[in-house]
């Protein structure tokens, strides 16, 4: 049986602890798109050492952190926020988070400081899967699958957040919490 039937849009993947993968090691991925010609989303706690303003030609006053979205087009730039009543044209993946949107106009919202940088992340590259890949990765039991809100998006730090969130889903998860980064070291 696929655990496919339980994922969709919005759904968050959680790396398992042993993933094995580098580029996904302790991530939690928002899946912005999940259809059977492949799927997308964003890591939301790899942090870069840059800010917006670095890979702008325009100046943005605020020091807004680029995060890793993933390790596919890293030459990309892409952003979520949670403030459709400021920036429009953007996507809703859940209730409350919205992809994409008038970038030109949401520069100036940052600039004026109408925008926080809490209402809003920004991504260099993302990941995805080709056709089949991530049903196949579910199959093989590599990710923990759930859902989460805008609140849990954009107010828990980064740092906290592979932890924060199977810390949230109790039971089992909450021991994988704990989980050394590397158990050799115990």
């Amino acid at each position: 049986m696929s655990s496919s039937k339980h994922i969709k849009k919005g759904s968050l993947l959680i790396a398992k602890p042993f993933l094995g993968d580098p580029n996904f090691e302790r991530g939690v991925i928002l899946l912005c798109e999940y259809n059977s010609p492949g799927s997308f989303g964003f890591v939301l706690n790899q942090v870069t050492d840059l800010f917006l303003g670095d890979v702008l030609e325009e100046t943005i006053y605020q020091d807004v952190p680029l995060h890793l979205g993933g390790p596919v087009e890293k030459n990309t730039l892409h952003f979520i926020h949670r403030r459709p009543d400021l920036i429009s044209g953007g996507m809703e993946i859940i209730d409350g988070v919205f992809w994409g949107g008038d970038f030109e106009h949401l520069q100036k919202l940052l600039n004026m400081n109408t925008v926080k940088e809490d209402d809003v992340r920004f991504f260099i590259g993302y990941s995805g899967w080709g056709e089949g890949q991530l049903d196949e990765e579910l199959d093989q039991d590599s990710w923990i699958v759930t859902n989460t809100t805008s609140d849990f998006i954009f107010d828990t730090p980064p740092g906290n957040f592979w932890r924060e969130i199977l810390r949230s889903m109790g039971g089992e998860y909450r021991s994988i919490a704990h989980y050394p980064t590397d158990p050799r070291l115990n």
